[in-house]
């Protein structure tokens, strides 16, 4: 999001096991926060690989706090947080396989520039 709160995007980027680029997804969120936008991206992650068929997915993300929730080492405090965390558990224990990997935005910024496309194509 641009502020926190402020608009918002997600974006994600689906490669195949070697990191080639499969395919994309992204969407505006309207006004919410850091921390909402990065479990909505997770969600738009699942259901898309859901709907494509994908069984097995690795969730890299440049949110710790997203990443630790779902390894289970941070709880989920935040309200606002609880019920888009339950969805998630939802369709992740749907699929066969699931990790998620905190990494540095560095290594994040194709699925940061969709988030912003997102958010830019709502402002055109």
């Amino acid at each position: 999001s641009r502020g926190n709160p402020g608009p918002a995007g997600a974006g994600v980027v689906f490669c195949d096991e070697r990191g080639g680029p499969l395919a994309e997804a992204y969407s505006y969120l309207g006004e919410t926060t850091n921390n909402v936008a990065e479990y909505k991206a997770l969600l738009l992650g699942l259901e898309t690989a859901r709907k494509d068929g994908g069984r097995h997915v690795r969730f890299h993300c440049d949110s710790e706090l997203l990443a630790r929730q779902l390894q289970g080492r941070y709880k989920v405090r935040s309200p606002n947080l609880k019920g888009l965390y339950q969805k998630a558990q939802q369709l992740i224990s749907q699929l066969d396989s699931f990790q998620v990997e905190h990494v540095y935005r560095d290594k994040n910024s194709k699925a940061d520039e969709l988030a912003n496309r997102a958010i830019d194509d709502v402002n055109r």
